[in-house]
Formats: C-alpha cells, structure tokens, sequence
C-alpha cells in the first residue's frame, strides 16, 4: 500500500469516528424504537460502524453520512427480525415500513429520520436512566447509549477495571430487558420524577469529572464536557422544563472555573483563591443565559435552578469580597426546603459563616456534628476546621483537617487538608 492510501485510510478512519460520536446516540435510538431491544439495537448500531470501516476508505465519506449509517443499520434490523421469526402482524406491518424507507432516495430517508429522532433520544435517555437501575449503572448506560463512549473509555473515566464496567453495563441491559421498560417519554406526573432521575444521572457524571472521587487527578474535563454535551441536547428536546436549564447553568457556571481549580504545583485551589480573571468567560456567559431562559419558566423554584442561582452570585462578584452572601444564604435556605439535605445545610452555614461570622457559621456547623450521613464526609470536618482557625483555635482545627485528610477519598483533596493542618501546627 502507498502511503498516500495509508495517509488517506487513517484520514477516512477519523471521519468515521467522528460521525460515530456525533451519529450513534441517535442511531441507537431511531433501532431501539424498531426492535424495542437495546442489547439488538446497539449491536445493528455497530454493525453498521462495521460496515462504514470496510466501504468508506474506498467509496469515500457519503454526503449524509448519519442517513447511511441507519439505512445500513435498518437493513440489518430487518434481517434480524426475520432471522427471529418473529414477523408477526406488528412486524409485517414494520417490514412494509421499512421496504418502504429502503425505497426513498437518500435525502428523503434523511427528512423522515429527522421527524422522530428527538422523540427516540428522549426516549432513550428515560430509559437509560431510568430508575430500576443503580446509579452508577445509569451513568455508565447514558456514558455508553448516548455519550458513543467505548467500554474502555467508560471504565477509565471512573477509575474501575474494564470487565468490571463491561459487567456493569451488561447487568444494566439485561435489567431494563427483565423489567420490559417501554420505550416511550413517560406523562403526567410520571414525567417529573423520571426527568428528576434523568438530571440526576446527567449531574452524577459532571461531579465526577469535576471532582474525582478517588485517584490522583482532581478533574476529568471529559467528563464535564460529555455531560453539558447531554444536558444542551436534553434541552434542546424539552425546552420548556426550568430545571434542565437549570442544570446546564449550574454546570456551565462551575466548569467556568476549571483552569484555576488547581495551581502550577497541581495543588487545589480553593473558591475565594482562584484567580477570577482567568475564569471561562464564555462558559460564564452561557451559564447565566441558561439561568435567564430557566428564570423565564414557570416553576423555577427546583433544586438545580436554585444551585445555579447560588453559583451566579459567585459568576457575578468580580472579587470574593464583593459576593452577595446574604443572597446565597437566602438561596441555601430555599433550596433546603426544595431538597432537604445535611450536605445543603453544611453549605448553608459556610454560607452563614462568610456573611455574618466564623462563629455564626460552626454553631451551624456544630449542630450536624452528630448526623449519622455526613459521619464520613470529609468536608465537615474540613469546613470545621476552617472555621476553628478562623476563630484563632488552632490545636482543634488541625484535629479536623487531619480528620478531613483520612476522609478524603481524592489525593488532591487529602494534600491540601494535611497542608491545612500543617499550617496549624505551626500557628
């Protein structure tokens, strides 16, 4: 071979997984509403990727590469259900739908799959997400279905061996098989909490990008990045629901901040420290836009719209002295309400703490001292520490960073607590 074909193979290789990232979530979706099988669907959605490998280096990238993509898939799924013998009068009649898309030109099938594909992604976020699944499997099935990310990808990103993530996602299927959840958007009041567990998994995987959970490294961007990718394409399907935008403010308006979360010396950086200058100004835009069209809805009083409003007072102070602390008490205190929660009331009080005194805040902070969810948690004894310098008592606040240290499950989060209490130490 030439090199100018190996040069013009890797180049077509790239194309395709370009489109493969672009195209899959909706290919994957568009098979799932034929076969109602998602394992089937995923497999035909492969196969046509297949395919696309072995004809594109030499026929050269179609002009609609997506309409290629599920025609090849289509043909496939059709097989398939003949394969099953399982052409019974609702398959009869999807056979005479499916002759009949195989008929059209190109640009037709391509219009006709426009006219469902925003159904069939929602439908197939519900269920990804949906609830007779564990969390973690919810992520890794949204990371998998709609993210286009590989196993390997997957299992890298959450720092687990790939068979383990492999099993995962497998368990997962066969869960949502067993409980023969329908492919549908679900109605009425269904509907909320559903697109609660759909927010819910979107922000499962942001948090982990945004603060890892255990490893060396604080942040995986790629994760962050998958998850606005999701929430702007979730908002784009259902643009009338406040908290969706809600969440892609919140994200937007935190991801603002990645570049100054971690000094040159890859130490932690805390909020009130970072370099304000150097935030994302267009992530920053975008977040605050995102809580403006969420404020225009009704029913705005959510827990994700009230986050973003609490991470706007810190988008909008130009330096941490001037932060609107009394608004993010208020906030704190309506989201307490909307989402009852000992973590809100930890933050509440360091909220309570920065508007009206260290001592205000740990009587705040000393209240939760007992409460059984937070008993291994490493940020309340890490904001109690804090507080405890603050107020001069330093002996008692190296105790709480060294317990914070023991707690922290994140290498970058462990250094700056002993850090912190080293620093005591020597006060």
């Amino acid at each position: 071979m030439l090199i100018s074909e190996v040069v013009e193979t890797s180049e077509t290789h790239a194309v395709i997984t370009t489109v493969w990232k672009m195209e899959s979530a909706r290919l994957i979706a568009g098979l799932t509403r034929i076969v109602r099988d998602i394992d089937l669907a995923e497999d035909l959605a492969h196969g046509a990727l297949v395919a696309a490998l072995e004809q594109w280096p030499a026929a050269g990238v179609p002009d609609r590469p997506g309409a290629w993509l599920m025609t090849a898939a289509r043909h496939r799924a059709y097989d398939a259900l003949r394969r099953r013998k399982l052409l019974d009068r609702k398959h009869e009649q999807l056979q005479g739908e499916l002759e009949a898309e195989s008929a059209r030109s190109t640009p037709d099938l391509d219009e006709a799959l426009d006219d469902d594909i925003g159904d069939d992604l929602l439908r197939l976020m519900f269920i990804a997400c949906h609830p007779v699944l564990a969390p973690d499997a919810r992520a890794a099935l949204t990371l998998r279905l709609l993210g286009g990310l590989a196993t390997e990808e997957i299992a890298r990103a959450f720092l687990v061996p790939v068979a383990t993530m492999a099993q995962r996602i497998v368990r997962a299927k066969r869960a949502i098989a067993k409980a023969q959840v329908p492919f549908e958007v679900p109605r009425g009041e269904d509907r909320a909490e559903r697109l609660a567990a759909v927010l819910e998994v979107l922000y499962l995987i942001f948090n982990e990008g945004y603060v890892a959970s255990a490893g060396d490294e604080l942040m995986r961007p790629e994760l962050c990045e998958e998850a606005l990718r999701l929430g702007r394409v979730l908002a784009g399907l259902a643009p009338e629901e406040p908290e969706v935008h809600g969440l892609i403010a919140l994200m937007e308006l935190q991801h603002s901040r990645r570049a100054t979360r971690v000094n040159s010396a890859g130490e932690l950086v805390p909020l009130f420290e970072q370099d304000r200058s150097r935030w994302d100004r267009i992530l920053l835009g975008r977040g605050l836009a995102a809580l403006e069209r969420a404020d225009r809805l009704p029913g705005t009083g959510g827990p994700y719209v009230l986050q973003a409003r609490i991470a706007a007072c810190h988008a909008r102070a130009l330096a941490p002295d001037r932060t609107d602390w009394e608004a993010i008490v208020k906030h704190y205190g309506e989201l307490a309400i909307a989402m009852p929660s000992p973590v809100v009331e930890l933050n509440r009080a360091v909220a309570i703490a920065m508007a009206r005194g260290p001592a205000a805040g740990l009587e705040r902070v000393d209240a939760l001292r007992d409460e059984p969810r937070l008993s291994r948690y490493h940020l309340l004894p890490a904001v109690r520490g804090d507080l405890l310098e603050k107020l001069g008592r330093s002996p008692e606040a190296r105790a709480e960073f060294e317990r914070a240290a023991s707690l922290a499950t994140n290498e970058r989060e462990r250094s700056l607590m002993q850090a912190r209490a080293a620093r005591c130490a020597r006060a």
